[in-house]
């Protein structure tokens, strides 16, 4: 072997083997590594696609949601309905202002919550006229005495009281009765006699229609039988 023949011995040992490209690779990719990177990349930036995306109907569903509700919670209008005295200290009507105002609700929505809430304390109010009807046909002028001796007979701050008890016919009944036992004269006691009439003979004047029935109303034995009561319990 010559000198020359080590030469080219010697070139062949050091040239890098030749690798055959995959049929399956792209031709924009020298390798299969080239294709790995790329994919790796065009994911990333699906990704941050993907929460900017999110992001930004988050922000378009919280305006959306905001954009019926008043500029503060105290623009909210009480409806004409409502005595505005009967809410401005109510509790609960703060806290649905609060709720109403934190959760987005528009004046509509607001309103309906108002009125749902009167329609169940309606609910739980007594029928006057059915009331009346069970007091029987003198019910006026039971209402009108009890009434009578009651704002003479409890203080000021206990009237709101007799006011309640006073929507009902057995609220009226007990308030008949406790006139009745205070009208029992005390026979322990030693004082002058006590007047001639009496509150059964009260109640049955009454029943009188000179002083219940509009048609045959007579002004002096109304006055006769309003007299007898502020005598008993004045």
């Amino acid at each position: 072997m010559n000198e020359t023949d080590n030469v080219e011995v010697a070139v062949e040992a050091t040239e890098a083997p030749v690798t055959e490209r995959p049929e399956w690779l792209p031709e924009k990719f020298n390798t299969p590594e080239d294709l790995v990177s790329s994919y790796g990349n065009l994911e990333s930036k699906l990704g941050k696609g993907e929460e900017e995306l999110r992001a930004s109907i988050q922000r378009e569903l919280e305006v959306s949601a905001l954009e019926n509700r008043p500029a503060t919670v105290g623009d909210y209008q009480i409806p004409d309905s409502v005595e505005a005295s009967e809410v401005n200290d109510n509790e609960l009507f703060r806290w649905w202002a609060d709720h109403s105002f934190e959760n987005g609700y528009s004046q509509d929505q607001f309103e309906s919550g108002i009125a749902k809430y009167a329609e169940a304390l309606q609910g739980n109010l007594p029928d006057l006229e059915a009331e009346h009807r069970a007091l029987g046909e003198n019910a006026d002028a039971r209402i009108e005495a009890t009434n009578l001796w009651a704002n003479q007979f409890f203080p000021e701050e206990l009237h709101d009281a007799f006011i309640t008890m006073g929507q009902t016919a057995v609220g009226i009944k007990a308030l008949e009765h406790i006139m009745s036992k205070v009208s029992q004269p005390n026979m322990g006691a030693s004082s002058q006699p006590a007047e001639s009439i009496t509150l059964g003979e009260l109640q049955a004047k009454q029943k009188d229609p000179r002083y219940w029935n509009p048609a045959k109303r007579e002004a002096a034995f109304v006055k006769e039988v309003d007299e007898g009561f502020s005598k008993l319990y004045g």
